[in-house]
């Protein structure tokens, strides 16, 4: 079991029946010297993201969750095809609807984490740092750098990102796949 005090930041829980786990958790006192935890957690079998407040009183099963190593393969309507990245032969696939925030990210045959629940993968996990091509970026206004101004721009995979001014369309950056934000330019072609 899991108490109160051991909830924290990367701390995966069942609730509900589904794993959970912790994004984020902020310690707040309130009247009479009691504290409670806000939480923002991922639900690891449908992706959605909820706040919850715990309080001391409350204890959790651990999930038991193990990952392995798999390969993004293609993708056909609204379903993303994976396989093992050591056996090609055994390929699943996950609902777009589970993963709909790491879809900008997703390119062939990059290898990435699968998530294991009950022995099914569930959903997958992005490397924290990614590289891309920038496949199509405005011009930067001139006046508008002394601001630090930012710009979208489209990402090899049809994502789309704020990033500098100064990034330019062949330019190769790598990118912070849990906040979405851009990160530094790897090079320029």
């Amino acid at each position: 079991m899991i108490s109160y005090s051991q909830l924290e930041k990367g701390v995966r829980i069942i609730m509900d029946k589904y794993p959970y786990e912790i994004m984020e958790a902020s310690s707040m006192f309130k009247g009479r010297g009691q504290s409670v935890l806000q939480a923002r957690l991922k639900n690891l079998i449908t992706g959605e993201i909820l706040s919850k407040t715990f309080h001391s009183s409350d204890n959790f099963e651990e999930a038991e969750i193990s990952k392995i190593t798999c390969k993004f393969l293609y993708s056909h309507r609204d379903d993303y095809f994976f396989s093992e990245a050591d056996n090609p032969s055994k390929r699943f696939n996950i609902e777009k609807e589970k993963i709909k925030e790491e879809i900008i990210f997703l390119k062939p045959n990059i290898e990435l984490e699968g998530i294991v629940f009950n022995d099914e993968i569930v959903n997958i996990s992005l490397p924290i740092k990614m590289t891309f091509e920038v496949k199509t970026a405005p011009p930067g206004i001139i006046g508008d750098r002394a601001q630090g101004g930012t710009k979208n721009v489209i990402l090899e995979t049809g994502g789309e990102i704020a990033v500098p001014l100064f990034i330019e369309e062949g330019d190769i950056i790598e990118v912070n796949t849990e906040s979405k934000e851009y990160v530094r330019r790897v090079e320029k072609k």
